[in-house]
């Protein structure tokens, strides 16, 4: 038989080649061990290619051969339990190190286990990919199993989501009702699988939302603090025309904001507080309260109140230092902080807007000059 050669130091001994692995030589030369699969198919291997590759068989290849008058002197290693087929393309993986596309459609789910037993690190891996490419709701059932028992944690958290995604098909399988009726805990696990990521699902929306509203919020500040110092198209500073400035003046409130659609709803809010009537009463008025409600979260994140424009800024940030020494509301304070954080966020990215928009307008300016 001639000497297989693989990529690994080797020395040569007599008219072979022996390889050195863990101060213990293996002839490489002849097959000294026989594989024995289901149905009692013998395949022949080398020993030191099998201690190269998987520590499992090294420590194998350490016990003594027990010899018997009349037998073979050959190491036996039984593979049972998989498909002999399977065994074959798994010795070959040990030789080779490569797996065919046809192999792992066919043996996947086999070779994950050998791996894993066998402790070969690279067809594992290999393995763990190939069968999540493979998933489906008709085996997910049966590879998130055999992925809990093979510790493959990737394999088993991509089998979680599917289910977690097709639970309705899922839930229809051979497998799912097998899981039923012997693994009662894996089904408990994958339940609370599916209700702590829908428990997530409805926390990163009530979240979303609650950054929609701060971001809102900070951006009616800004419409406010621009109405009361620049004008807009419908209200302005009392003191906005004036110096014989007027045309100039007019020409600069008449220019809608880029933010026109809540600058606008604040100009209506801004005119009805302005003439209404019930604005006095114990009852009072639900938009003269939002209107209050604005200006007082002004007060709160404004840092200039001797200067403001806004109407009723020093006012309430009077009355916010006589709260702060009888006890703010908690509440109040949470809001003041996560819109003043939204504010500052939106101000970073416009700033960064900006700069990449000057970049731009950089760039295209030269290659007009350069009549590109």
């Amino acid at each position: 038989m001639e000497a297989v050669f693989i990529p690994i130091t080797a020395t040569i001994e007599d008219d072979g080649f022996s390889l050195i692995t863990d101060k213990i030589s293996h002839n490489l030369t002849t097959s000294d061990v026989e594989i024995v699969t289901t149905g009692n198919r013998r395949i022949p291997v080398h020993s030191g290619v099998l201690a190269s590759a998987s520590p499992v068989l090294m420590n194998i290849m350490k016990k003594p051969v027990r010899r018997y008058r009349g037998c073979d002197s050959k190491r036996v290693i039984k593979i049972l339990g998989v498909p002999c087929d399977a065994v074959s393309v798994f010795i070959r993986f040990l030789y080779s190190s490569s797996l065919k596309e046809y192999e792992m459609d066919e043996y996947g789910i086999h070779l994950l286990a050998l791996s894993h037993v066998y402790m070969v690190t690279n067809l594992k891996q290999l393995c763990s990919k190939g069968v999540v490419e493979r998933l489906t709701a008709e085996n997910v059932v049966d590879v998130l199993q055999l992925a809990r028992l093979c510790d493959a944690p990737d394999l088993c958290l991509r089998s979680m989501r599917l289910i977690q995604s097709q639970f309705k098909t899922v839930e229809q399988t051979e497998g799912w009702k097998f899981l039923q009726e012997h693994d009662p805990l894996l089904e408990l696990d994958i339940l609370q699988f599916i209700d702590d990521a829908e428990s997530r699902k409805k926390r990163r929306r009530r979240h979303k939302r609650e950054q929609n509203l701060y971001m809102q919020l900070s951006e009616a500040m800004d419409c406010i603090e621009h109405i009361c110092t620049q004008g807009c198209t419908l209200v302005g500073p009392s003191n906005a025309i004036d110096n014989n400035n007027t045309k100039s003046m007019i020409v600069e409130k008449s220019k809608p904001c880029k933010a026109f659609s809540t600058c606008y709803g604040l100009q209506l809010l801004i005119r009805h507080f302005a003439v209404c009537k019930r604005r006095g009463n114990d009852k009072g008025c639900l938009r003269c309260k939002r209107m209050l409600q604005l200006l007082r979260l002004h007060s709160s994140i404004c840092d200039q109140p001797e200067s403001c424009r806004v109407p009723l800024c020093r006012q309430f940030k009077k009355r916010g230092e006589q709260d702060k020494k009888m006890g703010e509301d908690t509440n109040w304070k949470l809001l003041v902080r996560r819109v003043e954080s939204a504010k500052a966020m939106s101000s970073l990215c416009q700033s960064k807007k900006n700069k990449y928009e000057g970049k731009a307008e950089g760039i295209i300016r030269i290659r007009k000059e350069l009549g590109l």
